[in-house]
């Protein structure tokens, strides 16, 4: 028997209208909106307790982002933090926006590799880090992009082999730890030349 032609375009219309439900009941699944994140609040804002050392935010003790910009409005620095101490990232950037250091903290300890760069991108250090300490090999590179040092560390102390090359690639430090003292050729002068007012990461409170 055939269907009257106004009821088989009802239930085409009805077909429609439910396919078309499904898909916005799909849609609300799939791109429910994010929990809100916290905005951070600005690294000045967060004061220290003497007693225990745990940052603390308006008398609070702190968890959470806290950031630094500079005069230009760049963000300079990122540190986060769980129930005031250091936990997750530290990262610096320099005034242009460029990444200077990188690393990742665990209960008030760095954890895990941290690296910095020089301000035109090149590499400038790479030292994994257990307990806070530097652990196994620590890598620095020369602003140009070539070697500087290798050296190896076991709970913050050298151990083995520490090598140093020039820009040339001429080794010119190249000396053994064995049961805490140095054998072979060391040189006194280990420093690199920071100028063009690059990134001194020796003087940031780290």
């Amino acid at each position: 028997m055939m269907r009257p032609r106004n009821m088989t375009a009802m239930s085409a219309g009805l077909g429609i209208v439910f396919a078309s439900l499904a898909v916005f009941a799909l849609a609300k699944t799939v791109a429910a909106p994010a929990r809100p994140v916290e905005p951070a609040v600005l690294l000045d804002e967060i004061s220290i307790d003497s007693n225990t050392g745990q940052r603390l935010y308006r008398g609070a003790v702190f968890t959470g982002a806290a950031e630094r910009y500079g005069a230009n409005g760049q963000r300079v620095r990122l540190e986060q933090f769980v129930h005031g101490r250091r936990e997750g990232a530290l990262r610096l950037w320099f005034m242009d926006g460029a990444i200077a250091y990188d690393a990742t903290y665990r209960d008030g300890r760095r954890e895990g590799l941290a690296t910095s760069w020089w301000r035109n991108g090149q590499l400038r250090s790479r030292t994994m880090f257990v307990d806070d300490q530097p652990d196994g090999f620590a890598w620095s590179w020369y602003r140009t992009g070539e070697r500087y040092k290798r050296y190896q560390y076991a709970a913050g102390q050298p151990v083995g082999l520490q090598q140093a090359w020039r820009r040339n690639g001429k080794l010119f430090s190249n000396f053994e730890y064995r049961n805490g003292r140095a054998y072979g050729l060391r040189n006194a002068n280990m420093c690199v030349e920071l100028a063009d007012g690059e990134l001194q990461l020796d003087r940031l409170d780290l």
